[in-house]
């Protein structure tokens, strides 16, 4: 991860041919400052990788990719591989970030 100004350049090591959204729009993005409040981002491919940019957010120290439940990503290597969630901070993850459900399991058993 390398910061220019508001922009955030990410590099990927197992994309040697380069990355592709096969025609999708990058919606998974999400950048934060040292406030470490995290704001939905725009990303675009490059040459390099990938540059992300949220217009409120001046100097950003994080980014997360796809780091919420329930998310189908839209980013892939060119060899079609998909990218994992990822995030390129290490801040401890509160409860509030996630969404706590309950599941009730009813056990049901059949004599044969």
């Amino acid at each position: 991860m390398k910061v220019e100004g508001s922009i955030v350049k990410l590099t990927f090591d197992h994309a040697n041919n380069g990355l592709t959204t096969f025609g999708k729009e990058l919606k998974n993005f999400k950048v934060a400052g040292e406030n470490k409040n995290f704001v939905q981002a725009q990303a675009f491919i490059t040459n390099q990788g990938i540059s992300v940019y949220a217009p409120n957010v001046e100097k950003p120290v994080a980014v997360r990719y796809a780091f919420d439940d329930f998310v189908v990503g839209e980013l892939f290597n060119t060899e079609g591989l998909p990218a994992s969630s990822f995030r390129t901070d290490d801040w401890e993850i509160s409860s509030s970030e996630f969404r706590v459900q309950e599941f009730k399991v009813e056990k049901e058993y059949f004599e044969l």
